[in-house]
Formats: C-alpha cells, sequence, structure tokens
C-alpha cells in the first residue's frame, strides 16, 4: 500500500493506494502541516495499513518538507515527488516546463493512461484549469480561470450589498433575488464558459470530438447539465499519483524529496 499526497493551497488530499486503485481518500486543511495537527490526520487516515512507500505532487513548496518529514519520521519511507523532471507515462512540450503545476502534470498523466490521447482536463479547484494531451500524448499547455468560490467570495467581499453565498445548481434563469442572481450568473455562467473554452480548444486541436474529463470540488455540480464533459473523476490527480509511484517505485533516488 502507498501513500499519496496532492499538496493543494487550501487543503491537501490524501490517498491510499494497491497497483490497482485508490481505495481510501481524505482532506486535511494544508495549514495543518504547520503544526502535529497534520500528522496525527495523516497516522489515523493510514491505520494500520503496511505501507511501501509514497508519493506527492504539490504547489506549496513550503509545505513540501513538512509532509516528507512527517512520512519518514514515522514510517522511514521514501517520498517521491512528482514534477516535470520525474513524470512518467507523458510526454512534455512546453516552453518552461518548470512552472507547471505538478497536479496538472499528475492529471493530464492519469488523463492519457485511461482515455488516450488527445484529451482535455479540467480541474474545479480555487482556479479552474484546463490542460491539454494532443495527439501524441503530450502535455501541450492549458487555460487558468478564477474559481466558482472565488468569484464568488470576491463578489461579496468587494460590494457591501452582496452575500457570500452556498454554490448549488439552480434551475432558474432568471434571478429573483440576490442570492439567486448570484448563483446563475456563477453556476450557468460557468458552464457557458466552459463550453466557449471547449469549442476553442476542439477547433485549435482539429478534434471535433475527445475525451473531456473533470476532476476536483464542483466538477459533479457543473459536469452535470454539460454534455461536453465525458467524464467525471474525482480522484483523478490521486491516480495519477497511483500511477506515478507505480513507474518510477523507490528505486529512482533522482526523483525521492
Amino acid at each position: 500500500m502507498n501513500l499519496l499526497f496532492d499538496i493543494g493551497n487550501t487543503h491537501t488530499h490524501l490517498g491510499l493506494a494497491n497497483a490497482r486503485r485508490v481505495l481510501r481518500h481524505a482532506d486535511v486543511p494544508t495549514a495543518a502541516w504547520q503544526s502535529s495537527a497534520g500528522a496525527n490526520t495523516l497516522a489515523r487516515f493510514a491505520g494500520r495499513h503496511r505501507l511501501t512507500g509514497a508519493a506527492l505532487c504539490s504547489v506549496v513548496p513550503q509545505v513540501t518538507p513538512l509532509v516528507c518529514a512527517a512520512v519518514q519520521r514515522r514510517w522511514g519511507l521514501p517520498v517521491l515527488e512528482l514534477n516535470h523532471a520525474s513524470i512518467a507515462g507523458l510526454g512534455i512540450n512546453y516552453p518552461h516546463p518548470e512552472t507547471i503545476g505538478p497536479d496538472r502534470l499528475a492529471n493530464a498523466a492519469a488523463a492519457r493512461h485511461f482515455f488516450g490521447a488527445p484529451a482535455i482536463v479540467i480541474d474545479f479547484g480555487t482556479a479552474v484549469t484546463f490542460d491539454i494531451v494532443d495527439a501524441r500524448g503530450d502535455y501541450v499547455g492549458g487555460i487558468i480561470t478564477p474559481g466558482l468560490s472565488a468569484m464568488t467570495d470576491y463578489l461579496h467581499e468587494k460590494t457591501a450589498l452582496l452575500p457570500r453565498i452556498r454554490i448549488r445548481d439552480t434551475r432558474a434563469v432568471i434571478g429573483r433575488n440576490t442570492e439567486q442572481a448570484m448563483l446563475i450568473g456563477a453556476v450557468h455562467g460557468y458552464r457557458g464558459l466552459i463550453r466557449e473554452l471547449l469549442g476553442e480548444l476542439r477547433r485549435a486541436l482539429a478534434r471535433p470530438r475527445l475525451p473531456v474529463i473533470a476532476t476536483g470540488g464542483y466538477a459533479k455540480l457543473i459536469a452535470a447539465r454539460l454534455p461536453d464533459i465525458t467524464a467525471v473523476r474525482p480522484l483523478l490527480t490521486l491516480e495519477g499519483l497511483r500511477l506515478f509511484w507505480q513507474a518510477r517505485g523507490p528505486a529512482a533516488p533522482a526523483t525521492t524529496v
């Protein structure tokens, strides 16, 4: 069994996987690694499972060594870091590959493995990111837009009368109160944004049909009424980390943190 860590700005997504799939997953606030709370949550999550190693991807560099130290203190395990130099199962055709978020590479590698190439991944996180794998199986770039929560929170913080809202679906297209009007703008508006961007990407790739895989917190909500999205995979990043461990394993010291 292997431990997996997708270290994000708000949460760290934990995974426990065997050679075939991710068996368990949970979230811990990324800030918790600054104290013993993160390590304690990790110990409870792993339980009594016999562990052979760990893999991580991180967009918070200052937290990466804290996670590695927690794993090494408790289990003495090697921790492999997925990045542009260590990624397996994915080519990279990008001017400055060191600037690509490692979670985006994990998503792209998993999409290529499970759905083939070309493919598009949309990750609904703090930001909404599009990542493109071309017909050769190479990561070639993407698109970044503000996330749904970032947009609605910004409206609340920068205006005197707009409330903070809980994002959920709505059938209405004309808002009959402030909250409903904001939900229409967020949910229907984001579906429109995604539909338009996917149309442009299909034209750029000369592929009218190709797999579009959604992951992240709002993936299921947005995909529910957007047939352009062909699959929802909440654990796509963790699956990318699992595949990375399977390809690299503990015999690759160059990738060990």
